[in-house]
């Protein structure tokens, strides 16, 4: 269960870069695309043999732009099959379903000044974010650190949005963000958003931190892939079902092969829309959301099933 689905032809593909790739999406039914905010995402349903695989993706375009949509996905070589079928099966022509978009990583416009880092394909949610910003006019920088020069990518659309206001870290190079130095001095009022890796959201989250800066001007979006384990039996109170998750799927997946209605909206661990009630578990819950907080996670009474999993024995929700 998430928000209202909308059926989009596969519009464009472009290469951006090795191993990322860029999908432009219209609607089939030729209305316009709803309004978005900097920051949003959509979730994609894709085929993939008889199942349906959903992948949240960051729409990069400009946000008033009601007739395309824009994602970029980089190609995860661990893929459970989205990243995989997008560079590899998707084609100009194709139609897809995809979900409304929602925002866990809203601009605060309140906000004096504005920080924006992205590390490699976060660049996404942030090139969002920096569209709208440019058009209120409103005081930002951006910091965008990647592998190397070919992987770059929307370097161009940024200096037009920003001439002067765009900094670049490459690894290649033996560029890095300082995080403290970024951060330090800053005027009251600026908020401060990233989208990378983990360890670069953390880095930054604990710098921010050290610094006294408030908790809610520190932003941060991080999508969790699903990760495989050993196969786990699952009870289901409410809807009196009961199944076997195999190590490739997500017990989120699970759920919804079952035909039962489960809310999500993330699905990467993020949001905490899916979390569910835990009944029982006679083996170990694996945590790898990054909502949960560590006093959660020790109560053993609730688990996102978008990313996390039992590990062995039988878990039994209240759904």
């Amino acid at each position: 269960m998430s928000s209202a689905s909308l059926n989009v032809e596969i519009r464009r593909i472009r290469d951006l870069a090795p191993g990322i790739r860029e999908f432009s999406l219209s609607r089939t039914d030729g209305d316009d695309f709803p309004v978005y905010s900097g920051g949003s995402h959509i979730v994609l349903s894709l085929p993939l043999g008889e199942r349906t695989h959903r992948n949240p993706y960051s729409l990069l375009g400009d946000p008033t732009d009601r007739k395309t949509w824009r994602v970029a996905v980089r190609k995860q070589e661990d893929s459970r099959g989205g990243s995989r079928w997008l560079h590899e099966q998707a084609r100009e022509g194709m139609r897809i379903d995809i979900a409304a978009p929602v925002n866990l990583f809203a601009l605060n416009r309140l906000g004096r000044r504005h920080i924006l880092v992205a590390g490699g394909i976060g660049i996404t949610p942030i090139l969002s974010q920096a569209r709208e910003l440019a058009r209120l006019g409103a005081d930002f920088e951006v910091h965008y650190a990647y592998r190397a020069p070919e992987y770059g990518v929307f370097v161009d659309e940024l200096e037009a949005l920003a001439p002067g206001r765009i900094h670049h870290y490459v690894q290649s190079r033996r560029e890095q963000i300082e995080f403290s130095s970024l951060l330090a001095g800053r005027p009251l009022g600026t908020h401060f958003y990233i989208c990378g890796p983990g360890g670069m959201v953390a880095a930054s989250m604990n710098a921010g931190k050290a610094l006294g800066w408030p908790e809610s001007h520190l932003h941060s979006e991080q999508f969790l892939a699903p990760t495989g384990g050993e196969p786990f039996d699952v009870k289901l109170t409410a809807s009196g079902k009961a199944f076997t998750v195999p190590s490739d799927l997500s017990l989120l997946e699970a759920i919804e092969q079952q035909g039962v209605d489960a809310p999500y909206l993330c699905r990467g661990g993020a949001c905490g829309q899916c979390e569910l009630e835990v009944v029982d578990a006679s083996g170990e819950l694996i945590h790898h959301d990054l909502y949960l907080s560590a006093e959660e996670r020790a109560s053993g009474k609730k688990i996102m099933p978008c990313v996390s999993r039992l590990k062995g024995g039988c878990l039994t929700l209240n759904l």
